[in-house]
């Protein structure tokens, strides 16, 4: 996502690069560039000329500081009307009912269903909350039985009245349901259409006439470009909705609906779709993603994906492993699960100030560590604890049984060596530990 915007961006302001000071003249060659680019990524025309209109006379007001370059400062200009133009800051969800209801909305295939799985997961496993699903979608088919699904997946009850052809009637008896069983959130999963008609609104306004949500969200599919932000803007009008989510923004999208629907229906991009797990969701920070269209990473974001599988214990006992030289296979497979588990690789390491440029170009398989595990799944229990009994004969039995060569066995025998040796000196060189060497001023 945003790759060709944030390329296009880097070149637009290599125009200043060396220029000593900003001039009306450079910054509108400038900016025309990054108009161009804007456009390109499919934002809204009168979205874009309002933001470079702003940019050019925030630009020509500045004072440039002799320590700072114009190109530096118009990237600075340029990342703060990015922020604000997403919303400037991340919104929560209001969930003060008793239960608090969500109400879902958005044209067939925008990935309502899915969404509110996903939804469900995570204020589940992140809030404490215990939701409930309300099968609403009485039209299409199958449509019952993909909420039944994906709420078993994420281990959320499901309420459904198979017979029942009436969704107002279907969401008011989940609502008492959830009364009935404790269930303090229900999401409202609601049929939508290929295209918006009058019937699909005007059922979906008297759901929620009758349910009076606390949450309207508008699900729409990224990947629609200019034609998600006119669809939420007649989604807005009738419904007055809270928020929107993007979907599919893990896609090959240009990024324009993400960059334009604020202005447009003046409502915040509350969530993301950053893959098809039920844990590929984020909260929409529009400030972390103007780092990301510019190339500065997502350190924070990088930060809160590790912190969610870090296990304090696991990692006090990993510490002493490895201070005893006792780090092996077994501990080295857990690591690559808990990373695996953080999400896409080259999603990460995009996020990784500088990397993201560098890697454009280069494809990150996910299933990079899958030749790894089948190395050290061939290996028995007792080579996995003690790696030093790795003889050639084990070696070669362990690449046969893995579906790979004697040198990758070999090589992964070195990194792993190499990765035991690097934590021990880490775990050993603490703050105050005798080893360091003391500084003094």
């Amino acid at each position: 996502m945003f790759e060709n915007l944030s390329e296009r961006l880097d070149r637009s302001f290599k125009l200043l690069k060396g220029e000593g000071k900003i001039t009306e003249i450079n910054v509108a060659e400038t900016l025309k560039d990054v108009r161009k680019a804007l456009l390109d990524a499919d934002v809204n025309y009168k979205v874009a000329k309002t933001f470079t209109d702003t940019v050019k006379t925030k630009a020509l007001g500045q004072n440039v500081l002799t320590s700072v370059k114009p190109s530096q400062l118009m990237v600075k200009i340029v990342h703060d009307e990015l922020a604000t133009l997403m919303g400037g800051t991340a919104t929560e969800l209001e969930l003060k009912g008793a239960p608090a209801i969500v109400l879902m909305s958005g044209l067939q295939g925008s990935g309502k269903t899915t969404f509110s799985g996903k939804l469900a997961n995570l204020l589940k496993t992140k809030k404490g909350k215990k939701p409930l699903l309300a099968a609403c979608d009485v039209y299409r088919p199958a449509a019952i039985e993909q909420l039944r699904v994906v709420g078993e997946q994420v281990g959320v009850p499901v309420y459904m009245e198979l017979e029942n052809k009436n969704p107002v009637e279907i969401a008011l008896n989940a609502i008492r349901e959830a009364r009935a069983k404790g269930n303090d959130v229900v999401i409202v999963d609601t049929a939508g259409r290929l295209a918006i008609d009058e019937q699909m609104m005007n059922e979906i306004a008297a759901i929620k006439s009758a349910i009076q949500p606390d949450e309207i969200l508008f699900v729409v599919d990224a990947m629609t470009g200019q034609d998600a932000v006119n669809t939420a803007k007649e989604f807005n009008e009738r419904l007055d909705f809270d928020g929107v989510v993007l979907t599919k923004l893990d896609g090959d999208t240009r990024g324009g609906a993400a960059l334009s629907i604020r202005t447009v229906v003046d409502k915040p991009i509350k969530f993301v779709g950053t893959g098809e797990k039920m844990d590929a969701l984020d909260v929409f920070h529009p400030e972390r993603m103007a780092d990301r269209i510019l190339g500065m990473g997502d350190i924070v974001s990088l930060v809160e994906r590790a912190q969610e599988q870090y296990d304090e214990e696991e990692a006090k006992r990993l510490q002493k492993k490895i201070a005893k030289n006792q780090f092996d296979f077994n501990d080295f497979i857990t690591q690559i699960q808990q990373i695996k588990k953080m999400g896409n690789l080259k999603e990460l390491a995009s996020m990784i100030p500088g990397v993201g440029k560098a890697l454009k170009d280069i494809d990150i398989d996910d299933n990079a560590f899958k030749s790894i595990e089948a190395i050290i799944y061939s290996m028995t229990p007792g080579e996995r604890t003690n790696p030093a009994i790795l003889n050639g004969s084990r070696r070669q039995r362990i690449a046969k049984g893995s579906g790979t060569t004697i040198q990758e066995v070999n090589k992964l025998i070195k990194q792993f060596d190499e990765t035991r040796k690097m934590m021990r000196m880490l775990t050993a060189a603490k703050p105050g530990s005798k080893k360091l060497p003391s500084f003094k001023r």
